[in-house]
């Protein structure tokens, strides 16, 4: 395999990072919380800015919280892109739009650069399990050159097109996630105003048709008042944003969708951003005068 770079060790990033190294991928990583930066160096892998990851890697990874900072770290003064040459490949596996990873596509075509966007869901759990879904954009030659790598960080990944693709299935997968989880928060929100409790209902029903990951996954984070984020309630926020203006730029309706934007901005201007996105239940809890809480000992709840 070939000298990775691998920039932005966030709550997904670093287990992602730390993965490859468990992988024996000659890692070199970069990150604005150097505390992060040396944990990973500590574990073998060495450190550089990202014009010196450019240089010196022939394949980076990014994975960092908007396209604005994508195109920043790729293109802005002292950049990847000031390193880089041609044969070289980047991968972005940020939640972006369609249109950004297209502009680094197009960008990084004009230099002889491959460039792949490889969004992830599976939040941090998947990350540290390395059992995360990766849905991707871009050239097939390129794809099949970062298999490897996928293979450790990942227990799926998939071609779905074009440039673009695989920001667009995110977007797609954001919306089923993010609303599956105010659907629940809704049921067991009424749930718990007419006296049931709460994680018994989740046990009753996660057998049936209601069953799904994302019940299983945020149903006993409420019921256990656990917040604790493996994807913030903001990174959601801008993934869900990202949706609403995709679909005004294709004239596409998405009623669901909106009412969900307005949910999440009434979780910003009530300061539960930094919580994880099962935090969603706060809006229902908060019209109904109610917590979702269950006195059920175990590990789930």
């Amino acid at each position: 395999m070939s000298k990775v770079g691998f920039i932005g060790l966030g709550i997904m990033g670093r287990p992602m990072a730390k993965n490859l190294l468990n992988g024996g991928v000659d890692l070199m990583v970069s990150d604005l919380n150097q505390t992060v930066v040396d944990e990973l160096v500590s574990l073998g892998a060495a450190s550089g800015s990202y014009k010196e990851i450019g240089e010196q890697c022939d394949v980076i990874l990014t994975i960092l919280p908007n396209g604005a900072i994508v195109q920043n770290v790729l293109f802005g003064e002292g950049g990847v892109a000031e390193g880089l040459t041609a044969g070289k490949l980047v991968c972005d596996l940020s939640s972006v739009t369609a249109d950004e990873s297209q502009t680094c596509y197009n960008k990084l075509k004009e230099r002889g650069v491959g460039f792949v966007d490889a969004p992830v869901s599976g939040g941090e759990p998947g990350a540290i399990a390395g059992t995360l879904a990766i849905m991707c954009g871009g050239d097939e030659a390129d794809f099949e050159k970062l298999q490897p790598y996928f293979n450790i960080m990942g227990s799926s990944s998939l071609l779905i097109g074009p440039s673009g693709s695989g920001s667009i299935t995110k977007l797609a997968n954001q919306v089923i996630v993010n609303l599956g989880i105010a659907t629940v928060s809704e049921a067991l929100v009424m749930a718990t105003k007419a006296g049931a409790d709460p994680y018994k209902v989740y046990q009753a029903i996660r057998g049936g048709l209601a069953g799904s990951a994302v019940l299983d996954a945020k149903a006993p984070m409420m019921c256990a008042r656990n917040f604790k984020p493996g994807g913030k309630i903001s990174i959601n926020h801008k993934d869900i944003k990202n949706v609403i203006n995709t679909a005004h730029s294709l004239d596409i309706p998405m009623p669901l969708t909106a009412q969900l934007f307005e949910i999440m901005q009434y979780l910003k201007v009530h300061d539960y951003m930094g919580e994880d996105h099962s935090g969603i239940v706060h809006y229902f809890e908060d019209l109904a005068g109610v917590e979702v809480r269950s006195e059920m000992e175990g590990e789930d709840a």
